[in-house]
Parts: structure tokens; sequence; C-alpha cells
């Protein structure tokens, strides 16, 4: 299957159609006008990925309109494209709008350029094999797709099914009775949805929420970010100096008025460069001591869903545990959560319904696709040195066991976040998709408008 594309053009394969995969596909269609893309997706649905693709109205972005545009220096194409659709009539640049639109969003960003220079498979890649002139791609179908150049963009390593008996946070199945007990493990975003989700349903039974530290993300504040040069940003200082600098900040902010959240908004565009200047040592450092309170200030919920959960803890129907989660067992129709507070005292909480929310940082050699199991086994290509996802140059190249890079396929998003650390959200995605787009098509470091 190596499609219909003149000899001539650059064929490049996507392996992945979610969020990365049509934000890439978009660019190059862009960018290159001399190539033609396939993209592989799993799912067949083109441009949702598991984060777009629910269809509940509750489930809401967690970034504001003006911050989720599709092109870095366009940054009103999500809200025009917005104005055009009668249902989100009224939207602002300010506003939080569903993801399911935000999936719609996505998929018309691509669905003009198929059947031209477009072509979306629905299927799964297990298997990439280098040829003589490029890569070729091997299906669960049996057949196979051959392209100049592969880019794995896969998402977020998820366990294809649920362990301890929890059901997965992407399962948003509610129980059928309303005064059910719900035990969520994990109090991030994924919690979040499911909180906003069981209430807008009606439910009325306890719903309990815990992690070791108990920390819900904060919620987000209205105001442009402020602007933070690069020269303020202490590149290659310590952790801990980061922190006391970025304190100073924030009380310097705050003393005008300005809250915190608009300055972690202006850091935004230097977290990738403060990633790269740390040695391996100081960013596990900075994994072990600081991600878990830089994620919740940094990655918050809506205020609409802010003012949901609290509501639910002020009448008692949420609850907030600080406990670690020591394993589940079964117990009839119900389940046993083992927790471990944090003086070590063992507790058991008896769920009807429970659910895994425990973030994202899962173990890629057993939870991430099977193209990139296959390529981790056979050595050519590994983890970073923190196993957050596989090893890639800056420039996106995937690097093999041996440390030599590869020249024809490439990592973005979630599934090689070791480079960037923030690959994991549309601003951040965007970016990178339009600086490979742009290398791979040999183009000038511009983006022109898109109307």
């Amino acid at each position: 299957m190596d499609g219909s594309f003149p000899r001539s053009a650059h064929h490049v394969l996507i392996i992945g159609g979610g969020a990365s995969g049509a934000l890439m596909a978009t660019h190059l269609l862009h960018n290159a006008p001399e190539t033609r893309v396939t993209i592989v997706e799993k799912r067949g649905i083109f441009g949702c990925g598991i984060a777009y693709a629910t269809d509940n109205p509750e489930h809401l972005l967690n970034t504001r309109v003006h911050n989720m545009s599709a092109f870095p220096d366009d940054p009103d194409h999500f809200l025009r494209w917005l104005c055009t659709r009668d249902v989100d009539c009224g939207a602002t640049d300010q506003c939080f709008v569903s993801r399911a639109t935000y999936g719609r969003y996505l998929e018309s960003l691509v669905s003009p350029w198929r059947d031209d220079r477009l072509r979306c498979v629905s299927g799964e890649v297990l298997r990439l094999e280098p040829t003589a002139k490029g890569v070729s791609a091997h299906l669960d179908d049996w057949t196979a797709v051959l392209a100049d150049t592969a880019i794995l963009a896969t998402g977020h390593a998820v366990p294809t099914a649920p362990r301890d008996g929890l059901r997965g946070a992407w399962d948003f199945t509610p129980p059928e009775d309303l005064d059910a007990k719900v035990v969520i493990v994990g109090t991030g975003l994924s919690m979040v949805d499911h909180v906003v989700a069981l209430l807008a349903r009606g439910h009325r039974g306890p719903i309990t929420c815990l992690s070791r530290r108990g920390l819900l993300p904060q919620p987000h504040v209205s105001g442009a970010a402020l602007p933070l040069g690069r020269g303020e940003v202490p590149l290659c200082a310590s952790v801990s100096a980061h922190l006391r600098w970025l304190r100073r900040r924030v009380r310097a902010a705050e003393a005008q008025g300005i809250p915190w959240q608009l300055v972690l908004d202006g850091l935004r565009p230097h977290v990738a460069a403060i990633w790269r200047s740390w040695d391996t040592e100081t960013r596990a450092r900075f994994l072990r001591h600081c991600a878990s309170r830089w994620e919740v200030h940094r990655h918050r919920m809506p205020p609409q869903s802010a003012q949901t959960i609290e509501a639910a803890r002020a009448t008692g129907q949420l609850t907030l545990l600080r406990a670690r989660f020591a394993g589940a067992v079964p117990m009839g129709k119900q389940i046993g959560i083992v927790t471990n507070g944090p003086d070590g005292t063992e507790r058991m909480l008896v769920a009807d319904h429970a659910i895994d929310c425990r973030g994202l940082r899962r173990n890629p050699e057993t939870d991430s696709a099977p193209v990139i199991q296959d390529m981790l086994a056979r050595g050519i290509a590994r983890l970073d040195p923190l196993r957050l996802g596989l090893d890639t140059t800056l420039d996106a190249e995937v690097i093999a066991r041996g440390g030599v890079a590869a020249r024809r396929v490439f990592a973005i998003g979630p599934c090689a976040r070791g480079a960037l650390w923030e690959t994991t959200a549309i601003p951040d995605i965007r970016l990178q998709c339009a600086e490979l787009a742009r290398a791979l098509s040999g183009q000038p470091d511009t983006v022109g408008k898109r109307s």
C-alpha cells in the first residue's frame, strides 16, 4: 500500500491521528507544497485522539481559546473558526470551550486535504522498518505503507487495559446507581473531568479522591500573560535557584496586583529552554521534588470546573485524601482501595466504582503504542535517561540504542517529552510541529497567516 502519490512528491507517514498527528499534518500540508502525507490512526477518528474524542459538554479545555490556535503566529485562528459555528457563537478569546468542539476544529484542519495530498488510513502500525530510500510501516491488517519519512505522534503512553481492577482514566462510563460510592485515584485534571461529569449527571453518592500530596489543579484567572524576557530567566541554574527566582518574581507581580497565574503564563515560552539547560541529574531532582506542585500550578482547570469542585467539597460530597494508593482488593460487586497515609497508616476504602487517574507518567516499554514497544525492543529507538518517553535530538530525530540519530524517523508530542518536557499541551505541540514542518520542507523560519 504505497499509495497513488506522484513519485517526485516527498511522502511523510504520520503514525497517530490524534491532536499531535493532526497538527503535524496541517503544518506539513501548509508549508511544503510538494509533500504528501499519510496518517495512520487505529481509532479511525482523525484529529481527536483520546483527549478530544469525548462528547461530554462538561469536559472543557483547560486552556483559553486564545492559546489554542493550530498556528503559533496566528493566535486568532481558532477563534475565527468558532465564530463561524452557530453552536459557539458569542465565543471570546478568553473563554473555555468543550474538548469535543476542539476535536471538530482539529478534524476541520485536515479534512480539506483528503483525497488530494492527504490519505487517512484506519489501522495500527505494528512495526517500522528502514528501507534503502525511506521507511516501511507494517500495519495490523498485513498491509504496508512506504514513505520517505516517518513521524511518531502516538500520544501518551496509556495502558491498554485497566489495572488493579480500576477503570481507566478515559473510561467515563458512570455507575448505574446515583448513590454509588466513587473512589478516584489521582487528583489531577483527569479527576476533575470525572467529577464534573458525575455531578452533571446528578450523582448523589460520596466521591473520594486521593493522591500522595492531595494537591488539586489551581484555577485559571483572567488576564494576559506577564511578559518575561529570556534574559530574565536564570538558565542553567539549579532547581532551588529557579524556584527562588520564580517566588521573587511572583511576589513582585502580586505587589502590583498581578496574579501569580499570569507570571507562570509568561514563563511558559521559556520552559523548554530551562529543561534543555539542565543536566539529567537536575531534571531528575525536579521530577522528584517539584513536578507535582509545578503541574497543579501550570496545568490549571477552567473557572467553571473549579467552581463545581469547590461546591462539592463545601457540601462534603467530594473529599480529598492525602494518601498513597497501595493496591486494590476485589470484594464481590465492590472493590477495596488500600491506602497508606502520610504517617504510614493503612486504610481501606470500599468503593462501588473506582477510577485510575494517576497521571500520564507511565512505563513506555509496556504502555506505549505497539510500534514504539517494538522499536525499543529491537534497539532502533531508546528511552530518554529519565524514561519519560522516546529519546530524541532537539530536532525531534529518534535516537537508537547505540546513540545514533535516525535520519528519517522523528517523534513529536507526548511520546517524546523527554527532550522538551512540556510537549503535552497544544501550545507546545503546535510549535514543535511548525518547526519540524519547516525543517522537513526546507522553508525559512516563518509561518504565514491562515484564513
